[in-house]
């Protein structure tokens, strides 16, 4: 009997997703755990696994289709000994047909796609061969390859798109000259430059619908991963009662720690970075607090036997949290190793779900882009998150005594439903005590 492939939910929240790209064609056999696509979530491109074994009998949604949504009929699946033309012919709509809601609700994945493909077609060829642009006036290229190139500096104009209907794929970024501003990101930041100059102070919100003010812009269609960024802050600022406490801490002993760790630890080829011994501090702190390491959960509260980090990590066009599991127990070495790694990956698109989703509580530090101090929202269903300011010379009252040191600003976000100003501030002193005296989170 044939059996249908939908589109799986790689993610607790996914609901919708990219089929980025098929890895098998209609008559291939494949056994259970072989690798038939490449799924593009909000946060990540993974790929997807058959799990039963038969033959590709008919592929329902080509490649590049966005805005899938979990639980299409994506493909067919044709047991052994089955008419693999009877299943391509007749099963595969019948099946297609089985969920009704989902088809009304996919014609962006499987209807809309065409019609740039069509315009595409129309377009006349550029004279370095880059792909037509889509209906939209945008160059075709996924999520994926669009963050390697912003990354790597790549002129997505000068490429050739080797993805269905021109759409430049990751494989096109490799062996790319480097160096080239991008040609989406050189046009959008005059748009953005302009519009808060010429905008008159009394001007009303903008709404997303294409209106022309006037103003010189560029209409940018979200990605998953804004989307989701957009959807989750805004419902934490709007269900989660914020409290905000600021400590300065003095940082002129973890500096010096770090000189002395770092040149201790250069055979291993370990740098640690200022951020490493934070996300210790930090995890040290919230086992000092407990009343701190909490969730809410409605009428009940989940307090955690151990310290996980989810650190900001800003990549092309959003925002991931990685996290550091057991930041409490595990060493400096350890944490700065496992960072490097989670972040390089995060830029790559490459983390699996259970290495962003979850945490206890997250890390946010905006120092190196010379900030001194502010607020960050936090991440539901975590109950606090720490924002870390610059640190900078300033005059500081040491033993009694008006000096200049080396000082940050750090503000903690608690959920005032399961934190009480006074555990956070209790949590505030133990991080400050942390940083300040830092042989204390080695013992």
């Amino acid at each position: 009997m044939s059996k249908s492939i939908q589109m799986p939910a790689l993610s607790p929240t996914m609901e919708e997703g990219t089929l980025a790209k098929w890895l098998v064609k209609e008559g291939d056999t494949v056994a259970a755990g072989d690798l038939i696509a490449e799924i593009e979530t909000d946060k990540a491109t993974m790929e997807f696994e058959a799990v039963d074994e038969g033959t590709i009998a008919k592929i329902l949604v080509p490649e590049g289709s966005n805005q899938v949504k979990v639980g299409t009929v994506i493909a067919m699946i044709a047991e052994e000994g089955e008419d693999v033309a009877a299943v391509a012919g007749g099963d595969a709509p019948a099946a297609a047909a089985a969920k009704p809601a989902e088809k009304a609700q996919e014609p962006a994945a499987a209807k809309a796609e065409p019609a740039p493909a069509k315009a595409e077609a129309a377009a006349p060829a550029p004279a370095k061969q880059a792909p037509a642009p889509a209906a939209d006036g945008r160059l075709k290229a996924s999520p994926l390859a669009r963050r390697l190139a912003e990354t790597k500096g790549v002129d997505l104009a000068s490429l050739t798109g080797s993805g269905p209907n021109g759409r430049i794929v990751k494989a096109d970024l490799e062996g790319a000259k480097e160096g080239v501003v991008t040609a989406p990101a050189a046009k959008a930041a005059p748009a953005a430059a302009q519009a808060p100059a010429s905008a008159p102070p009394s001007a009303p919100a903008i709404p997303s619908t294409g209106v022309d003010f006037g103003i010189p812009n560029e209409v940018v269609k979200l990605s998953g991963m804004r989307k989701t960024i957009a959807r989750r802050l805004t419902e934490s600022k709007q269900q989660v009662p914020h409290i905000y406490l600021t400590v300065d801490i003095q940082l002129d002993k973890l500096l010096a720690l770090r000189g002395e760790l770092n040149a201790a630890f250069a055979a291993r080829k370990v740098k640690l970075s200022v951020n490493d011994l934070l996300i210790k501090a930090l995890g040290v702190a919230l086992m000092q607090v407990p009343d701190c390491n909490v969730q809410f959960a409605g009428d009940t509260m989940l307090k955690f036997q151990r310290a996980d980090i989810a650190v900001a990590v800003s990549i092309p066009g959003g925002l991931i949290t990685p996290i550091v599991t057991g930041a409490d127990t595990k060493g400096i070495a350890a944490i700065s190793t496992e960072m490097k790694d989670l972040a390089g990956r995060a830029k790559e698109g490459k983390l699996k779900p259970d290495e962003y989703q979850g945490g206890t509580a997250s890390l946010s530090n905006m120092g190196m882009f010379g900030i001194k101090q502010f607020e960050a929202v936090i991440n539901p269903p975590q109950a606090m998150i720490m924002a870390i300011g610059a640190g900078d010379k300033r005059p500081y009252v040491v033993n009694d005594s008006l000096q200049i040191a080396t000082v940050m600003s750090a503000t903690g976000s608690f959920d005032h439903r399961a934190i009480d100003g006074a555990d956070g501030a209790r949590l505030m002193a133990a991080f400050k005590t942390l940083v300040e005296n830092p042989l204390g989170m080695l013992a």
